[in-house]
């Protein structure tokens, strides 16, 4: 039950992984990061939060439900 939670939780942050890096290469970003020196706060997020889910549900699939028997 485990890995499949994590195999769910590793696509939803490759997905929005994807959408972060999309809009980071957006006009309205790259205007954006001239002006202010960063990245605005939604493709942050979008990066962020995309990485975590994956490496989270990588790890889930990796060494979750493993260390018990079924009956």
């Amino acid at each position: 039950m485990a890995r499949l939670v994590g195999v769910m939780l590793a696509v939803a942050g490759a997905v929005v992984l994807w959408m972060g890096l999309k809009a980071k290469d957006s006009l309205t970003e790259r205007a954006s990061e001239l002006l202010t020196g960063g990245y605005t706060e939604r493709t942050t997020l979008y990066l962020a939060g995309g990485g975590a889910a994956l490496a989270g549900g990588i790890l889930l699939v990796l060494f979750g439900g493993g260390g018990h028997k079924r009956r």
